[in-house]
């Protein structure tokens, strides 16, 4: 077992769907998808909190096995607090080559907080 995969933790992917707002329209409601595995980081270097600092919300990293590619705006909820974060890169930019012995995916999240605070 390596160190990544000592350091991932469980994540649920957050489907969205569409309900009647019982006035002539819709809201968004997330439910509960597949269940992956995954390394999150904090990124507090000091340009990452001068970024923040002028509304980057960019700040974490997410590496995954390359098999699970997440797209923007994916939304996800750590198991182990039930915090929420929304993907804010695209899968398909950084991952490891197919002669690389490492198999890693990586893409940025945000902190994020459901419409209607579900």
């Amino acid at each position: 077992m390596s160190l990544i995969d000592d350091m991932t933790e469980e994540y649920v992917l957050l489907d969205k769907t569409r309900t009647d707002d019982g006035i002539g329209g819709f809201k968004p409601v997330y439910v509960d998808g597949v269940t992956i595995q995954g390394a999150m980081v904090f990124d507090s270097s000091m340009q990452a909190r001068t970024a923040e600092a002028q509304g980057v919300t960019s700040v974490y990293t997410l590496t995954t096995k390359k098999n699970i590619v997440l797209e923007y705006h994916d939304v996800l909820r750590r198991t182990r607090d039930g915090k929420i974060f929304r993907v804010t890169s695209d899968g398909d930019d950084k991952f490891t080559p197919k002669s690389a012995g490492l198999n890693m995916r990586q893409v940025t999240c945000e902190e994020w907080t459901l419409p209607g605070g579900d």
